[in-house]
């Protein structure tokens, strides 16, 4: 069965894009962030746009140059974000990645693994429509070898439509990757470029598995011993968007947290980019795999806080951290009290944060 997709940011109900320009012009008089962070953060893309296009009206200017004249750092970097069309905020990053004297490859791989083939198409065409140059193009310019071969390959979107199994092409497929690699003197990149770049998802989920029957190895222990650099990782991101989008980028926004530092680009553009299509299928993927939740590792990082705000995922999160300290304190005594003193602690941490945004 497949997947449902959920986002947590919705259209907000009783909307009136006036009023929310009006607020925006005041609050941005005012250099009042807070109110600038939950007015959009709590409004879908499509409002924002509708915000943006009222403003101009009411008082003649761009929205996005004011936010952006106004704001700093990686506040001014959210709002940007969430001011843009999603497909457009895509190809913004991938301009980004491309410009200048290097190239981000770590932005282009998670994007353009990650992305289907509608979406893709929906990025090539607005990327052309607002640099005037094709995307393809300016990848094949910034890129080289194998990793450029396999971002062409993907770039097509030419991936075979999921339909019925063909249990004798998986077979085969499983067998010519288990030889152009583990089993060839070097390895035969193309071979994996053009099965992992054409295939369908339930046909390369089928051959992932089967790979494993044949060769006693999981597919990404071959990639990793067979290739390396941005091919490697290429590869990688691919095989993991196969087996789960949200998996894969739950694993990308926990080492984005992860460490000393943290990578607050990525974080921006994996919540704003899927806040509205699975940002709940990865808070789950997130708790699932990496023993904590999202709200745990982001809570201290209040405008990226906002984006799961929205849709209230972090109470659910409360409670079981809630559950988890109370029941380490006291074993005993308060176990008779603990559901009482969990909506009372989780309403009031709850409305403790909203207070702060507000």
């Amino acid at each position: 069965m497949a997947q449902v997709l959920r986002g947590t940011v919705t259209d907000f109900p009783g909307f009136d894009e006036r009023a929310d320009a009006e607020t925006l012009r005041k609050a941005m008089k005012g250099l009042d962030e807070e109110s600038i962070l939950t007015l959009l953060t709590s409004r879908s893309n499509a409002q924002r746009q509708e915000i943006s296009a009222a403003f101009k009206t009411l008082f003649g200017r761009d929205l996005l140059d004011d936010l952006k004249s106004e704001l700093t750092g990686k506040f001014e970097k959210l709002i940007v974000a969430l001011m843009k069309p999603s497909r457009l905020y895509d190809a913004y990053e991938l301009k980004h990645a491309l410009k200048g004297a290097g190239t981000d490859e770590k932005v282009l791989t998670e994007i353009i693994a990650s992305r289907t083939p509608e979406e893709l198409r929906a990025i090539k065409e607005v990327y052309e429509e607002e640099y005037g140059s094709s995307l393809e193009d300016d990848v094949v310019g910034d890129t080289s070898g194998y990793y450029q071969r396999m971002l062409v390959v993907l770039l097509q979107a030419n991936r075979d439509p999921d339909a019925g199994i063909d249990e004798a092409q998986v077979e085969q497929d499983a067998q010519a990757l288990f030889q152009a690699g583990e089993l060839k003197w070097g390895t035969d990149e193309e071979k994996f470029i053009t099965i992992f770049g054409t295939r369908s998802v339930s046909h390369l989920r089928k051959v992932f598995d089967k790979y494993m029957t044949i060769s006693g190895f999981q597919i990404e222990e071959t990639i990793d011993r067979e290739t390396s650099g941005n091919l490697e990782q290429l590869l990688l991101a691919v095989v993991k968007s196969i087996r789960s989008i949200p998996a894969y980028l739950a694993e990308t926004l926990y080492y984005a947290m992860k460490g000393a530092g943290t990578d607050d680009h990525t974080l921006i553009r994996v919540m704003v980019s899927r806040s509205e299509i699975d940002l709940l299928n990865i808070r789950k993927e997130f708790r699932k795999n990496f023993a904590t939740s999202l709200y745990s590792m982001i809570k201290h990082h209040r405008i990226f806080f906002s984006l799961i705000l929205s849709s209230g995922i972090h109470v659910q999160d409360m409670q079981k951290e809630l559950r988890s300290q109370f029941l380490t304190e006291t074993q005993k005594e308060k176990t008779l009290h603990y559901p009482c003193i969990l909506v009372i602690s989780s309403l009031t941490l709850y409305l403790t944060q909203r207070k702060k945004l507000v």
